[in-house]
């Protein structure tokens, strides 16, 4: 892939088939997401989707952010932790970036744009990461997102794996 700039921008339908071979791609590479990829599109465009960004190197799509519905451990803890009903709760989600152009800090414009967008709409963003993402939980903690707790990530027929939770500093 030559270097061309990279823009990131509101996702469109257009973009599905570009970001699922992105996806296809991390998870050659990296194993994300660890339940498979057996049908990317239909992960990228969960029902539970409230807005979503890629990245757009030239004509393919590079990368791809989510902000979903609240749900999972890290929302759940959240929620616990700050007797929250969920209702201002936002999950950032579906965060990925291919090999080609993670020099270029496009996974922190990704995670930007959902902050922002989540601060604008009055939504406190949680997530979880899986602890062998080393580089992820860097990138999070160098945004100022805070660790709530851990937990265990649980797919597949019975497969579980340690995951962290963090929330997305306040304002």
């Amino acid at each position: 892939m030559t270097m061309e700039a990279v823009t990131v921008r509101s996702f469109t339908v257009e973009d599905l088939a570009g970001a699922a071979a992105a996806l296809v791609e991390v998870h050659d590479t990296d194993g994300y997401p660890v339940e498979g990829v057996r049908d990317p599109e239909a992960w990228i465009t969960s029902k539970d989707v409230l807005t979503a960004w890629v990245a757009e190197s030239g004509s393919a799509i590079v990368g791809h952010v989510a902000v979903m519905k609240p749900q999972g451990e890290a929302a759940e803890m959240w929620m616990r932790q700050n007797d929250d009903d969920g209702s201002h709760v936002g999950v950032l989600a579906r965060l990925f970036v291919v090999k080609a152009v993670r020099k270029q800090a496009v996974g922190e414009r990704l995670v930007n744009a959902a902050v922002t967008y989540a601060r604008a709409h009055q939504l406190r963003l949680v997530l979880d990461v899986m602890a062998k993402d080393v580089a992820a939980i860097r990138l999070y903690e160098r945004l100022g997102w805070h660790k709530i707790g851990e937990t265990v990530h649980h797919f597949g027929a019975s497969e579980t794996i340690p995951a962290v939770c963090y929330v997305a500093p306040a304002d």
